[in-house]
């Protein structure tokens, strides 16, 4: 029996099995994404999941996972998936019933995209005629929310106990407030969300037991301490997707100085006023910004990320300095870019896991990601597996 990770990613349903002690089999497309799940001993078939036969997984499958593209629908892109629903629910509902119908849906479809929400549907229903799969968990951005439901109404149709509503990562210890809508399906349990462990204020223990914690800050996460208002790390190099450095060639450092006493010293500059100013260490305090737009989320560090997102924004996503009020009058930093590294930390990865290709490819892969945390905390259940706080070791 398998468990079958539709859109397959760079591994975050993958990696959240692994803690849990199981192994799944990806369907993915993206080269870098497969030779990251190779690096990380994922198993994955490479193909194109609108593509792939049912056939080999019909009376083996005992869970679906399935995290369509969401590029059509995120608030990041354009949205075309937004005005494709009727096209994408038609398809959901003909598939249902074993009608294929994509081809002529597709050709309306104002981004091709769109329909590989459908997708999972497809599966399903061969699946369904084995009285398989015993559990299923699908995950997009909140605006699938009513897709969710459509596919709730027919599981439902065919016995299984069925949720879907709205969940926020950092509710399970994600350092990000990542809002996704969630599915989960079973034939054998009833289905309802995990209970949130953390929340935005700490919550005292009561005679129901203890109290959630308050919500990871990115600090935590990457281990850069709570209180010393540490500082971000240099990322070393340009190339392919990259983008230029923040700071002039040279100065490619890790700040380890302002890191340990909460100072930062910027490179050398002519000897001006302004540089001899700019080269006494100041105290900062550090905010990472998700994009340049005026509308962008800013969070200090000792709060949780927004939601990560990348794409064509990838160098777009840096690490922001302000004096504290006592050097009010002090020159800033520059902004420093995030590391895919550290990107990979705050979706709940480890911080050692072997993304592949260049920086550009790194982020994309990261940005579309499951939080492996949040997945444990949703695949648990299902598979009767305890889930401990200390099964998700993220920056040393």
């Amino acid at each position: 029996m398998i468990v079958l990770d539709l859109f397959a990613g760079p591994g975050g349903w993958s990696h959240a099995l692994t803690v849990l002690g199981i192994r799944d089999v990806g369907l993915e497309w993206d080269e870098w994404a497969c030779k990251t799940r190779a690096a990380a001993g994922q198993l994955t078939i490479r193909t194109d999941v609108a593509m792939y036969p049912v056939g080999p997984f019909l009376g083996k499958t005992t869970g679906l996972i399935a995290s369509p593209p969401c590029q059509a629908w995120s608030m990041a892109g354009k949205r075309l998936g937004l005005l494709d629903q009727p096209l994408v629910h038609q398809a959901v509902a003909d598939l249902a019933q074993g009608l294929d119908t994509r081809a002529t849906l597709l050709t309306a479809c104002r981004d091709e995209r769109s329909l590989l929400a459908a997708e999972p549907m497809r599966y399903l229903h061969a699946l369904h005629q084995h009285g398989q799969p015993e559990w299923i968990a699908m995950e997009e951005v909140p605006d699938v929310l009513p897709l969710w439901r459509q596919y709730a109404a027919l599981l439902r149709g065919w016995g299984f106990s069925v949720w879907t509503g709205v969940l926020n990562a950092a509710d399970y210890g994600v350092p990000q407030t990542r809002r996704r809508a969630i599915l989960l399906a079973s034939r054998t349990r009833t289905a309802e969300p995990p209970p949130p462990t953390h929340a935005k204020l700490a919550e005292p223990d009561s005679l129901f037991g203890p109290g959630r914690a308050r919500w990871m800050s990115m600090a935590e996460a990457l281990g850069w301490g709570a209180t010393d208002r540490p500082v971000p790390t240099v990322c070393a190099g340009g190339g392919p997707g990259g983008g230029p450095e923040p700071f002039p060639s040279g100065s490619r450092k890790t700040l380890s100085d302002a890191r340990d006493r909460g100072t930062w010293k910027p490179p050398d500059r002519p000897a001006t006023q302004t540089s001899r100013q700019a080269n006494e260490p100041h105290r900062w305090s550090w905010s990472l910004r998700s994009n340049n737009q005026s509308n962008a989320t800013v969070r200090s560090l000792q709060e949780p990320a927004g939601t990560l997102f990348f794409g064509h924004r990838a160098n777009q996503c840096v690490w922001v300095a302000e004096p504290t009020p006592t050097d009010a009058q002090a020159p800033a930093p520059e902004s420093i870019r995030i590391t895919a590294e550290e990107a990979g930390v705050l979706q709940t990865f480890p911080a050692d896991y072997p993304w592949a290709g260049n920086k550009g490819q790194q982020f994309s892969q990261i940005g579309n990601a499951v939080p492996p945390r949040l997945a444990a905390h949703l695949l648990a259940p299902h598979l009767g597996k305890p889930l401990c706080p200390d099964d998700f070791t993220l920056a040393a």
